[in-house]
């Protein structure tokens, strides 16, 4: 048994000590986590606490190993992220944007103004106030920056001193995740809301407000367009669908631009609601005819894009209605339904619904690829090359007026608007991005516990004794207020004044504290990544205003 012995003696660290530590840690945690209470529970969240009690009973790891384990599943966590909500982002902020990032900067501002209160009469020393507003707002990156503020623009501070915002950081964190979920659980409850229906109404929102496309058959029956072809057709272009099929006489025939049409012919159309009904007002009205449904030599099929060579081309330049004969009507990317127009991008992982004979959708399926296997097999190296120049956008020093030291986006911040270009970029060259969502739900799930376990154990060391002695139940008590003021303020007038959809909230609450296990729980409270959505929408703006404000404040001592 000595063996045994030595393996888990935290003064005998091995790597196998680390990786045995760290997988019981979150085996721990999880079991934790998966613990209900009233429905509720603390999911993925309870591999902090499990790292806590491992931190507390003295089973650690190097300084080295926690720094590296925990900042490398940070990354993965957030970069993940960014690659699921990347192609959605654009137009979530273009719909929700300028609210929600109002919003979460009101949090940010409301827990500056506490804690300087809080440092100024509430007898707290400003180092470990601003430990408190990194802890309480769950935000390491904002106490690095106050760190290193401290450190170099500063001769004036004792050692003690210099410890306070790690120390009081330790204390306010666990708190600070606990207490956005309470806030979420305490809006739920007060406006009775149901988690799962608002979910839906979500999911119904965003399918309504990406134009959904649907089908349509049309009659000609305006004498002013007989006798036009396709191309001819007064304000075609403008439109955003596609006319697949024709029913002319008694035969079904795909559609070309060349196709000239004639009273009584029946067209079937692909597009948007909106350009449906004004296509019907332009040429004629709306038929019971299913061309679908009639006899003919034409199928529908999809074909899902794995090709290199495919990828990253227009519609237009793949030109398969003039090489094929063959009509695509509509792009799935993710969850949205894009119109094929002929400059719309190819990406890999697209599924294009193609029209026309089966031996030509044969031979389209073999040059676009269609291959399942490859979806499942994720390229590897386009990983590592967006998580590579997150880091580099992470560490780029960013110099701003009256701020001594440079502000850095952090290996959050960075990988995370990175993966949000590089998602909605799709390809560069030979590397594609996409990445599966079973594999971007195992990195993203790997890379959360990762980072939790590695927080708990460095903080559990100090945890007890800093509470049991000294202003640590004071100091925890000045961090709940401010966590859980700014975060009730704002989430009753989001919910309150503007009606916002809880899942909309929820996304909100958690980025406007840069918190991923908050985040974690939220998704599995409405059973729906939808969170992520209004998360990674505000969570740039924060990461900076928070980082930012760390170090103003430690200005505001400093000039004190």
């Amino acid at each position: 048994m000595d063996w045994l012995v030595a393996l888990i003696d935290s003064n005998n660290v091995t790597v196998a000590h680390s990786v045995l530590v760290l997988c019981l840690v979150t085996a721990l945690g999880l079991a934790l986590g998966s613990i209900r209470i009233g429905g509720v529970g603390l999911g993925t969240a309870g591999v902090l606490f499990s790292g806590l009690l491992f931190g507390h009973l003295g089973i650690g790891l190097p300084k080295e190993v926690l720094e590296f384990v925990r900042e490398f599943g940070l990354i993965l966590f957030v970069y993940t992220i960014g690659m699921q909500v990347g192609p959605g982002f654009l137009e979530a902020f273009k719909k929700h944007g300028l609210l929600l990032n109002s919003l979460a900067a009101a949090v940010v501002l409301l827990g500056v103004g506490i804690t300087l209160l809080i440092s100024l009469y509430g007898g707290v020393p400003l180092p470990a106030a601003v430990g408190l507003f990194s802890g309480a707002t769950t935000n390491t990156p904002s106490l690095a920056a106050a760190q290193q503020a401290l450190t170099e623009a500063s001769t004036a501070l004792t050692p003690l001193q210099l410890k306070m915002p790690g120390m009081a950081y330790a204390v306010a964190y666990p708190f600070g995740i606990m207490g956005i979920i309470l806030t979420m659980l305490l809006i739920r409850f007060m406006f009775r809301i149901n988690p799962l229906r608002d979910a839906q109404r979500f999911i119904r929102e965003q399918r309504k407000s990406a134009k959904t496309l649907q089908n349509l058959n049309v009659e000609v029956t305006n004498s002013n367009v007989a006798g036009l072809t396709i191309a001819e057709l007064p304000f075609i272009t403008d439109l955003n669908l596609v006319i697949s099929r024709i029913l002319h006489g008694a035969h079904v025939e795909l559609v070309t631009d060349d196709t000239r049409l004639e009273l009584g012919d029946v067209l079937h159309a692909v597009g948007a609601q909106e350009d449906l009904k004004k296509f019907v007002i332009l040429v004629g009205q709306e038929t019971e005819t299913d061309l679908k449904t009639l006899p003919t030599e034409l199928i529908a099929r999809p074909i899902v894009v794995t090709r290199r060579a495919a990828a990253a081309q227009t519609i237009g330049e793949l030109n398969l209605l003039q090489r094929h004969n063959v009509q695509v009507t509509r792009v799935t990317r993710g969850d949205v339904q894009l119109t094929p127009r002929p400059d719309l991008h190819v990406q890999f992982g697209d599924i294009l619904l193609v029209v026309g004979e089966p031996h030509a959708l044969d031979i389209c399926a073999k040059e676009l690829g269609n291959s399942l296997r490859e979806l499942n097999f994720p390229q590897v190296v386009p990983i590592f090359v967006g998580i590579a120049l997150g880091v580099v956008l992470g560490s780029y020093p960013m110099f701003l007026p009256s701020i001594p030291a440079p502000v850095k986006l952090g290996m959050a911040g960075g990988p995370l608007i990175v993966a949000l270009l590089l998602s909605k970029i799709g390809n560069v060259g030979r590397l594609n991005w996409y990445l599966h969502p079973s594999s971007n739900f195992i990195l993203r799930e790997l890379g959360i516990i990762l980072f939790l376990a590695c927080v708990g154990i460095h903080g559990g060391d100090r945890f007890v004794s800093t509470l049991t002695h000294g202003d640590g139940l004071y100091w925890m008590a000045m961090a709940s207020i401010i966590t859980l003021a700014p975060l009730l303020i704002v989430g009753l007038i989001g919910r309150g004044f503007f009606k916002l959809n809880y899942t909309i909230l929820c996304g909100l609450l958690a980025g406007s504290m840069t918190d991923p296990p908050a985040l974690a729980f939220a998704t599995a409270a409405v059973r729906s990544d939808a969170p992520n959505v209004s998360y990674s929408t505000v969570y740039p703006l924060v990461m900076i205003l928070r980082i930012i404000a760390a170090q103003v404040m430690v200005l505001v001592f400093l000039n004190g």
